[in-house]
């Protein structure tokens, strides 16, 4: 195999030895990029602010375009109310808004936490072991600024969570609760109608969970052969032009590791401590060579996970160039944060680690990852969890994880398979148009030795196995 260096993009150009190199040599496509994530930087760390200020920011941010909507579907001439209001509308017909809480008497407390390991007497029930926190006892309340609601009704209980902003049609009854008709959610901005026309294919490639950590020597293969055709060393002609169109790959998340460190509950044995950070220093040195493989050839985005040497708490921030002192000598080689959001040749790319989409299927009756991920879109929120069951930063001004613009491809990692929806959502203006949105769920490699390609020129996505099935 022959590489031959592009000088105008710095990227390599595949051809085999044996084949007319005038016939067989193919050059990496290019492709425009802006990295748009910068709100989710940290530039000074504050933890002293209480986690109110996030919901209070959130409805404020989410309002103005909740209304436009709710004005749109109900009619102009619909009374939106504060709760505050709703003793002198004597139970007539209005829209309320605010933020949900779902009160679920299995969701995790500190306090149940605390009581059962120290064995203290709380008069608290017992913690239950569960995956999965719903029961039909769940009940929904709406807040806004000063007050809050109990709802019934039209509202599915068990599909929703906590922290959803969202616009309710109803009216109040005699026992001060609010019966629901229907509701409004707030979704997202639609684009400005610049339409993407992209001469030829032009792929990215999403892939999540290598977990180099658990050494597993099947997904290591099949590692292998993904960077190598990637690289374009291996396949026929056919193969080798397919992969010279790639130009990005997201690693998003646990590349690093893809479950949490044991932890001793009696004395910690010193060895133990050193054998732990051993492997982990191997599997980072071994993404090191992965990486410096890669980024010789292509631009590389490379995301933190859950269970990644980074902060916990959303937004989880680049892992440190440190860490990559083979890979980070290249410009190619991009540490971004958790969510990440950038734009590729007029395409707009959101997609997370998929803490978020775990928390909203644990919390709610929701079992599809697909489903729940369509959710958030609907919603406009990439995280509504945080930070009631999802750890995050206290923010006070503005709340990074609305979603604003819709994207046009949404993808979410480390996933047990692979799953993709094509949704269509149409405007309502004075001029209808349909927007699409790419849902991916990209599957963790360690598990399933899959990646995902997505056609930025028209959308269409696909997994791609290495190895066996």
């Amino acid at each position: 195999m022959k590489l031959h260096e592009n000088s105008s993009s710095g990227c390599l150009l595949q051809g085999p030895e044996d084949l007319d190199a005038s016939d067989k040599v193919f050059q990496r496509v290019s492709s425009s990029y802006k990295n748009l994530s910068q709100k989710f930087r940290h530039r000074a760390k504050d933890f002293s602010k209480q986690f109110a200020h996030i919901y209070a920011a959130r409805l404020t941010e989410q309002r103005g375009t909740l209304l436009e909507k709710v004005y749109k579907k109900w009619g102009p001439g619909i009374r939106v109310a504060r709760l505050a209001e709703l003793g002198e509308l004597s139970g007539e017909k209005c829209v309320i808004i605010g933020t949900l809480f779902k009160d679920q008497e299995l969701k995790p407390s500190i306090l149940k936490e605390i009581s059962e390991e120290r064995g203290f007497c709380l008069n608290v029930p017992a913690q239950p072991v569960n995956n999965r926190y719903t029961s039909s006892s769940d009940k929904l309340i709406l807040e806004d600024e000063l007050q809050r609601i109990t709802l019934f009704g039209t509202i599915d209980v068990a599909s929703l969570v906590t922290g959803i902003i969202c616009a309710i049609l109803g009216n109040e009854d005699n026992l001060g609760k609010f019966s629901v008709d229907d509701v409004c959610w707030v979704g997202t901005v639609f684009p400005p109608e610049t339409p993407i026309k992209l001469e030829s294919d032009r792929f990215l490639v999403l892939v999540s969970g290598l977990d180099l950590k658990s050494n597993n020597a099947e997904s290591s293969l099949a590692m292998e052969l993904m960077a190598d055709w990637l690289s374009g060393w291996i396949g026929d002609p056919n193969d080798q032009q397919h992969a010279s169109k790639v130009a990005r790959l997201i690693i998003a998340g646990n590349a690093v590791s893809s479950s949490p460190e044991k932890k001793e509950r009696t004395t910690v044995i010193e060895t133990s401590r050193v054998e732990e950070s051993s492997t982990v220093l191997s599997a980072v040195q071994q993404l090191d060579n992965l990486l410096e493989q890669l980024v010789m050839n292509m631009p590389v985005d490379v995301m933190p996970g859950e269970f990644d040497p980074s902060n916990h708490s959303l937004p989880q921030q680049p892992l440190h160039f440190c860490m990559f002192p083979k890979a980070a000598n290249y410009k190619t080689m991009n540490g971004v944060p958790n969510p990440y959001l950038c734009e590729m040749d007029g395409r707009l790319l959101v997609g997370t680690s998929g803490q978020p989409i775990a928390d909203v299927l644990r919390f709610s009756d929701v079992t599809d990852p697909i489903s729940a991920l369509e959710s958030t879109l609907s919603w406009g929120h990439i995280a509504p969890t945080a930070p009631d069951t999802l750890d995050c930063y206290p923010y006070y001004n503005s709340d990074p994880f609305i979603l604003g613009q819709q994207p046009d491809v949404y993808f979410a990692g480390n996933q047990d398979s692979f799953q993709t929806k094509l949704v269509d959502i149409q405007s309502s203006g004075a001029e209808t148009a349909t927007y699409k949105t790419r849902l991916v769920c990209v599957p963790a490699f360690t598990k399933t030795r899959t990646c995902v390609v997505v056609n930025l020129r028209n959308l269409e996505c696909y997994p791609m196995t290495f190895g066996s099935s």
